[in-house]
This record gives structure tokens, C-alpha cells and sequence, in this order.
């Protein structure tokens, strides 16, 4: 039985990255992957793009049933699949697994004040600066929905100039701590690099051998 998969694109939430190499990669693990987009960040605010990425779950899963479901993405896609698999699309745990490769993760981090300049993704991505006390900033940081124990597989390029990769230290040490099984992988290069590496196959491969089904 091939696991589904789920495939979200990258895009600072703000354009339609296809993907198409990296789907292909996956779907070599012998999963059957299905791509979908989400509203933009100039057609709608959050959370409209988790409530599309969870109606696109509820078609695959209907397709599909008693499959496992795992989700994926890079980038932008990466932070949308993450809350999918943290949240759930109906239920708490009914996502099998996630693979989030450089994922924006906390638009507070001090290491990162571009995030709070009014023209930035995550600005546009909320409709207004991010802010501590905010409840939407709050609602779009993964790390205040941690705890359902899905496993989760982090990448990211240690040269990455777009999201730096702090992003996925402190949010691995947050699902740690809430008693998720995590796999975190830095590696070489940079935001946009690939699936495809020998190196980052292997480990991928290695986290998909040991979930259910």
C-alpha cells in the first residue's frame, strides 16, 4: 500500500512554486504525491491558507482511505505543513508524518527583525506587522501547537540566507520537549537546495522507514 502524500510549495506565501523535481524525488520513496496550493498572501490572510491546505488533506484522504496521510513542503510550504501535521486536518493525529524542508517558522526570533518589517512575507502573510501579545502571530508560529507527537522531519541548509536555520533548531527543541520522535538534518547549501542530494535521500528515506504503514 503507497503512503499519500501531500506536496505544498514554496513561495514566501506570496507565489506558486511548482516543485516539480522535489515531488518527483519523493514519489521515488514510493509515495504517491499530490500537490496543492493555498490562497496568497495578496488573496487572503492567515489562517485561509491552513483552512485550504486542510480541505486539499480532506480530498486526498477521501480518495485514499485507510491510507496513511504525511504531508511535506519547502519554505512557505514547509511552515503550512508543519501546522497541518501538528494540528491535524480533523482530528489531532491524523496526519502520519511530516517533512519540512528550511520552514519559516517564528516571526518574533530575535535573530531574524526583517520579519517585522511592514513589507515582509510575514507581514503580508498576516495583513499587519508581526507582534508579540498578537493572536494571529501567535496562531501562525508552529511552536505554540506542539504536543500531538507526530514525528517530524526537519531540514535546512546551514548557508541559508533567506530563513536562517535557527529557525529549525528552536523549533526542534520545542517538539522535543513535547516528546515528538524529530529527525533534524543541517546540512550544506542554502535555501533553495535539493532533495534530490544523496545525503538528504538517505536520511528521508531513513525517517520514512520507521512511520506506520
Amino acid at each position: 500500500m503507497r503512503r499519500a502524500l501531500i506536496w505544498l510549495h514554496g513561495g514566501a506565501w506570496m507565489q506558486r512554486d511548482a516543485g516539480e523535481r522535489s515531488r518527483g524525488i519523493l514519489a521515488a520513496h514510493g509515495l504517491d504525491v499530490h500537490p496543492a496550493t493555498y490562497r496568497l498572501s495578496h488573496e487572503a490572510t492567515w489562517p485561509a491558507q491552513l483552512d485550504d491546505v486542510r480541505e486539499a488533506a480532506r480530498k486526498v484522504r477521501a480518495d485514499h482511505p485507510g491510507v496513511p496521510l504525511l504531508v511535506a513542503g519547502t519554505s512557505a510550504g514547509a511552515h503550512l505543513a508543519l501546522h497541518l501535521a501538528l494540528r491535524g486536518v480533523d482530528a489531532p493525529d491524523d496526519v502520519a508524518g511530516v517533512i519540512a524542508w528550511a520552514p519559516p517558522l517564528d516571526p518574533l526570533a530575535a535573530d531574524w527583525p526583517e520579519c517585522r518589517d511592514a513589507g515582509s512575507p510575514w507581514a503580508r502573510l498576516l495583513g499587519h506587522v508581526p507582534a508579540p501579545g498578537d493572536q494571529a502571530t501567535a496562531d501562525v508560529t508552529p511552536a505554540n501547537h506542539v504536543g500531538n507527537g507526530v514525528p517530524v522531519l526537519l531540514l535546512h541548509g546551514r548557508e541559508d540566507d533567506v530563513v536562517p536555520a535557527t529557525q529549525t533548531l528552536d523549533l526542534s527543541n520545542a517538539l522535543l520537549a513535547s516528546g515528538h520522535p524529530v529527525t533534524t538534518y543541517l546540512t550544506a547549501g542554502g535555501h533553495d537546495d535539493d532533495l534530490g542530494r544523496e545525503d538528504v535521500r538517505q536520511v528521508v528515506a531513513s525517517f520514512l522507514a520507521r512511520l506506520p504503514g
